[in-house]
């Protein structure tokens, strides 16, 4: 199944399930975070669709599939990495560390934007770049999971966002990224539950989905999500160590390889081409059974910036006041 949440006209959000271009209708205020977390979404999908309460998607607003609790986002794609790390401090290959374990950082849950939803350039970025990744939901509570014991309840396509620039300064300190990152994630256009993509599991447990994504109608970049280095399960495994994974969190695989984003094209090539986005540009991803996802690149707003660290004196004891003198005598 398919399971879109939309804004229709006049403002009301409503989700269901997709068939065709219809969108069978859940009643009002349910979730799919809230059945995801119920365990019952089959149920409540296989309920809306013996319903006539039916809308076209053509008249609505997709918004992202649930609204997640928490995203991690992975860098599972060893092409991906050696890449960016050229682009980044010009070394070749992989460090050792990537191998030992899947890496991720936490994203920001309120930043996570609609399939056709325009994204603004963050205050202060001049090298704004898309990231062509795909998201497992999590489908149950778990805590120092096996891969085994993972539930994946379905998967979407993620577009993780990135400014480059503020991601490298930042980056430098040895924490982060932070606001290189935490603008905008899309997610779309549905959330396809698990069961429909089995048939694409190879082996050795991956799914061979291809990925591409096109800027302005032009393909940048094509691979396929089976050149993960772990699959999803193992992912979801290594979250939950020495912690909990809740139903309805979202973890990303990273960027694909072979151009999944610009900042791996420039590493390789030497100079950035193709340019980072710009107010105009748009960016589509597409993921064989998953659906497209299209996102068109607007100015943002003009935010005065923080100011830098002040020089500070280290002094331990607080200076006596005036105050104090008059009452040590």
């Amino acid at each position: 199944m398919r399971f879109a949440t939309v804004e229709e006209p006049g403002g009301a959000v409503r989700c269901g399930v997709v068939e065709g271009d219809l969108l069978h209708r859940m009643p009002p205020g349910t979730t799919v975070l809230g059945l995801v977390r119920d365990g019952v979404l089959h149920q409540a999908g296989a309920a809306a669709l013996s319903t006539r309460d039916v809308v076209p998607l053509a008249g609505v607003r997709l918004l992202p599939p649930l609204q997640p609790p928490t995203v991690r986002d992975f860098v599972a794609f060893e092409e991906h990495v050696e890449g960016v790390r050229r682009g980044v401090d010009g070394a070749t290959g992989v460090v050792a560390e990537w191998y030992e374990a899947p890496a991720f950082y936490f994203t920001n849950p309120y930043a996570v934007i609609g399939a056709h939803d325009e994204v603004r350039i963050p205050p202060g970025c001049e090298e704004l770049d898309f990231e062509l990744e795909v998201a497992a939901v999590v489908g149950r509570d778990g805590t120092d999971l096996g891969p085994g014991e993972v539930h994946i309840v379905g998967y979407t396509v993620l577009n993780d966002w990135s400014a480059r620039d503020l991601q490298r300064r930042e980056m430098r300190v040895n924490l982060g990224p932070a606001k290189g990152k935490d603008f905008a994630t899309t997610l779309g256009p549905c959330l396809v539950t698990a069961d429909e993509l089995e048939p694409h599991r190879d082996a050795d447990g991956f799914l061979q989905l291809e990925m591409r994504v096109a800027v302005n109608g032009q393909q940048i970049g094509h691979d396929l999500l089976s050149n993960m280095s772990w699959p999803f399960e193992e992912l979801v495994a290594h979250a939950s160590r020495g912690t909990w994974v809740r139903a309805g969190d979202v973890l990303g695989s990273g960027t694909c390889g072979n151009g999944g984003c610009l900042a791996e094209l420039w590493g390789l090539r030497g100079e950035r081409t193709p340019p980072p986005l710009q107010p105009g540009d748009v960016v589509e991803m597409t993921v064989e059974g998953l659906g497209a996802i299209r996102n068109t690149v607007v100015p943002g707003p003009q935010v005065p910036p923080v100011g830098a660290a002040r020089s500070r004196p280290r002094n331990r004891e607080r200076p006596l006041s005036d105050v104090d003198h008059r009452r040590r005598v």
